[in-house]
């Protein structure tokens, strides 16, 4: 690691009082040293990743970290924080932060020495260590692994005049960093990062061989009474460097310290070896702590399986492996025909979502999110074909017999009436779709059927999407309430194929046809009404509230919130006015942020860097194509200005397309279903005002904050930075 932090990188003051301005602290010393060729862009890629999840891990550390084409080399900087900084993590701020930067194409060397450090983190002697040096060269030596930290603080240059002292903290069980499990450590402190790189094989080798061992039946008990209890883990976080190790750091740990034997495949950025397949089945237990989808999942199905987020495998992977212990002895594993259904208590994979701790309200949200993110293409491509018929074969389109019994090849109204009659086939589609997938989030494949069935029949009883939704909790509630019942294991084969579907699709629906539908179905019919009474003011405020909310979080709950209740007014054959005024004013509003940032980028192009001006020519097409996501980097890298100025841009397009009584049948589209809308100039009359005003809001803010120093001209000392920008363009 040599190459990868030096003195120049270390900041054992450093000042900053949030996440951000330490970012920006350590990455202009990277900039300095010509690590990073465009501060402002490698800043908006660490703000990407740090919304993706916090990256404050307890025990007063921060590791900010992501992979940027804005990289050089793979690249650490450490600050040290007096007064600590809050990384979001959940015993309080951090004061020791490591900003790790990896090229979007680094090589598995690389990642392999990072992935070191990572682990080094869960080492007290190390993180003591760092805590007490007081001078920059020796802070990047003991994390370069030159001088490997005692109980004390010391070096190893120190400790070499005690070795007494050295092989009691290899008593009191200090191991080498690479995690290994191995009794014989070599040293009291981490290992050198550069050879970390062996720390996975050699983890696995010793329970290889007693696996193998079992697997042939030379165990001494053969029952395994008198063996450890045997674990294979998963780890792996969405940017594959620190979180991905420092879980299985940590479960390692925890499992010597419990007496089991616990061994991790680390899916990281690097790639991952796969764990012998004797190994895995001679576990007793299976730990899954991962915020990407564990790849390969179904080698370890049939075994006591544990399902949580990575960041749990950090804080408390004790409590884990005494979980997954239950579960064994209680004998509770998850199903072996790849179902994905679990015939004990084992938690979903959207039950788990996020860390621990997480509210029951962020649950549901991400429950509504799957069954919605599930229903936005059926809406697509229903409303757009839809509307296709409409304006091939006008608006009486809807009273065309089917083309099963009529369709001329020559005549243009048959053409429209089968695009109209697709389109409605799949709009037929919605409410079920949305009710499974909610259930499919909270109970995995079990909770399909019962959902789907729940979202048919809240068509048959007209309770619409408001129907679709409680079918969908009710679905997946019921398949949990079902899964945590012991169940004999003669019985396991059947349940995820005939039991669950059977008594879960029963009871959804009888709840529905006879207890809750019909309160439901006068709610539906209420709200409609309501919809269609909308006039003057009453509907200029709801199109200003729409819009702030398509902008709040570009593409987020609250975004998809506004764009389902759009959508839901169109989803009927034929749509009220009022509801394609709605539909009209939302779609303008999710069009301006876009397209605001594209047209602030070309008026005042010194505001913003040139990873920015890059995006803003794509945001261009993006905001004519109603993609609001386009608008991300800009808000990622500079939300205190881009977020509200969007807000109130949308709210200023909501408000003029209701007024100006735009209309819209077609739920996406962008610029390019403008013949479809209910006179369209002013529509984009109010799309532009909306452009406008959020971009001349942009500039403003923008405009007003201090210049940024230290990208392009100077570093951290003041001294001239390395002219790496000019030397090495940075694609889009």
């Amino acid at each position: 690691m040599s190459d990868m932090i030096t003195a120049d990188l270390v900041d054992l003051d450093l000042s900053a009082d949030t996440k951000e301005a330490a970012a920006r602290a350590l990455a202009e010393r990277m900039v300095a040293l010509g690590r990073v060729t465009d501060l402002e862009g490698f800043l908006a890629d660490v703000a990407a990743r740090e919304a993706q999840m916090p990256t404050g891990l307890d025990g007063g550390i921060g590791i900010p970290h992501c992979r940027s084409e804005h990289v050089t080399e793979p690249t650490l900087a450490f600050g040290r924080s007096a007064a600590g900084i809050d990384f979001g993590a959940a015993d309080g701020p951090a004061d020791l932060i490591f900003l790790i930067a990896a090229p979007a194409g680094a090589d598995d060397a690389h990642l392999t020495i990072l992935s070191s450090l990572a682990r080094q983190l869960m080492n007290a002697e190390f993180t003591d260590a760092l805590r007490s040096v007081d001078d920059a060269s020796a802070a990047a030596a003991l994390i370069r692994g030159d001088e490997p930290p005692t109980a004390d603080g010391s070096t190893a240059a120190d400790a070499a005049k005690a070795p007494a002292a050295a092989g009691s903290s290899s008593e009191s069980g200090s191991e080498p960093v690479s995690g290994s499990g191995s009794e014989s450590g070599s040293g009291s402190g981490p290992e050198p990062a550069s050879g970390s790189g062996s720390g996975s094989a050699d983890s696995v080798a010793a329970p290889a061989a007693a696996s193998a061992g079992a697997a042939t039946g030379t165990d001494d008990a053969g029952t395994g009474a008198d063996r450890p209890f045997r674990i294979v883990a998963v780890t792996s976080c969405p940017t594959g460097i620190a979180h991905t190790y420092m879980a299985a750091e940590s479960l390692e740990n925890a499992g010597r310290e419990a007496g089991v034997e616990v061994v991790v495949e680390t899916q990281g950025s690097a790639g991952f070896t796969r764990l012998d397949p004797a190994v895995i089945a001679a576990a007793d237990g299976v730990i899954f702590a991962h915020d990407v989808p564990v790849r390969e999942k179904d080698r370890f199905a049939g075994k006591p399986t544990v399902d949580t987020g990575v960041k749990a495998a950090i804080n408390r992977a004790a409590d884990l492996i005494t979980e997954v212990r239950g579960k064994a002895e209680r004998g509770e594993v998850t199903a072996t025909d790849g179902s994905g259904a679990t015939d004990g208590s084992g938690t979903s994979p959207v039950e788990r979502a996020g860390g621990p701790g997480e509210g029951y309200g962020t649950k549901l949200r991400t429950w509504l999110m799957s069954g919605v993110s599930y229903m936005v293409p059926f809406v697509a491509a229903g409303g757009l074909l839809i509307a296709l018929g409409f304006a091939i074969g006008g608006y009486e389109i809807n009273e065309a017999p089917s083309v099963m019994d009529h369709f001329v090849w020559t005549q243009a109204a048959s053409w429209g009436a089968l695009l109209f009659q697709i389109g409605g086939v799949a709009f037929g589609f919605l409410v079920p779709v949305l009710a499974g997938y909610i259930a499919y989030g909270m109970a995995d494949r079990p909770g399909l059927v019962p959902g789907f069935v729940g979202g048919a029949i809240s068509l048959t009883i007209s309770a619409g999407f408001l129907g679709g939704l409680a079918a969908g909790l009710i679905a997946g509630g019921v398949v949990l309430a079902i899964q945590k019942v012991r169940i004999p294991a003669a019985l396991r084969g059947i349940m995820p194929v005939v039991v669950i579907p059977l008594i879960s699709s029963a009871v959804v629906g009888f709840l529905m046809f006879v207890v809750i539908g019909k309160p439901i179905a006068s709610a539906q019919k209420a709200m409609t009404d309501w919809l269609n009474g909308l006039t003057g003011a009453n509907a200029i405020l709801l199109g200003a509230l729409l819009g702030l909310m398509m902008c709040f979080d570009l593409g987020g709950p609250v975004n998809k919130v506004a764009y389902t209740f759009a959508t839901a007014g169109i989803a009927v054959a034929n749509p009220s006015d009022s509801a394609m005024k709605i539909m009209a004013a939302v779609m303008a509003a999710g069009m301006v942020p876009p397209l605001a940032m594209a047209l602030a980028t070309t008026v005042r192009g010194k505001l913003f860097n040139r990873t920015e001006r890059e995006n803003g020519k794509a945001a261009w097409v993006l905001g004519a194509s109603f993609i609001s996501e386009g608008a991300i980097p800009f808000a990622a890298a500079d939300p205190l200005r881009v977020i509200p100025a969007s807000m109130v841009g949308g709210a200023v397009t909501g408000a003029l397309s209701m007024s100006f009584g735009a209309t819209l049948r077609a739920p996406h589209g962008g610029i390019f279903v403008v013949p479809l809308i209910g006179n369209p100039f002013l529509y984009l009359v109010a799309i532009a005002a909306g452009v406008c005003v959020t971009a001349a809001l942009v500039i403003v803010l923008k405009g007003l904050r201090k210049p940024v120093t230290g990208a392009d001209t100077a570093g951290p000392d003041g001294t001239p930075a390395p002219s790496a920008r000019e030397e090495q363009p940075v694609a889009a």
